[in-house]
């Protein structure tokens, strides 16, 4: 199952966006409103649930440095990545393009499209929170 966010424009320089995304600490910033719990649990992982879902851990799995950051989970029962591509626009503006990428049964893809879909819309809005 392959979801893709829209491009998101930030006013900040693909360096400040990389780093801004390799601190996990700052993904709470870009969390939806309806997030229930955020949680570091060490420099490269972190978990969150929202409403109405189970928790999920995320750990930095990759980063090439200032145009991309690979987030995976870390556990293996449902093996997904979220991906964060950088484009530099100039010294102060970057493109940041976040897909989603994840092997699941046709019933679980059904039922995880739509929240996954909004999920990764909010995280690509929030793009916007960088740096304040």
């Amino acid at each position: 199952m392959h979801i893709e966010a829209s491009k998101k424009k930030v006013a900040k320089s693909d360096k400040e966006v990389f780093e801004f995304l390799t601190d996990i600490k700052n993904f709470e910033t870009l969390m939806p409103e309806n997030i229930d719990k955020f949680e570091v649990l060490d420099e490269n992982t972190f978990k969150f649930a929202l409403k109405g879902m189970p928790e999920i851990v995320l750990r930095l799995k990759e980063q090439n440095p200032y145009d991309k950051v690979v987030l995976g989970a870390a556990s293996d029962k449902l093996p997904f990545t979220l991906t964060a591509d950088i484009t530099s626009l100039g010294d102060n503006e970057s493109e940041v393009a976040l897909s989603f990428e994840g092997q699941f049964n046709a019933m679980m893809a059904m039922m995880i499209k739509a929240p996954i879909t909004n999920f990764m819309g909010t995280l690509s809005n929030n793009m916007d929170k960088i740096g304040q």
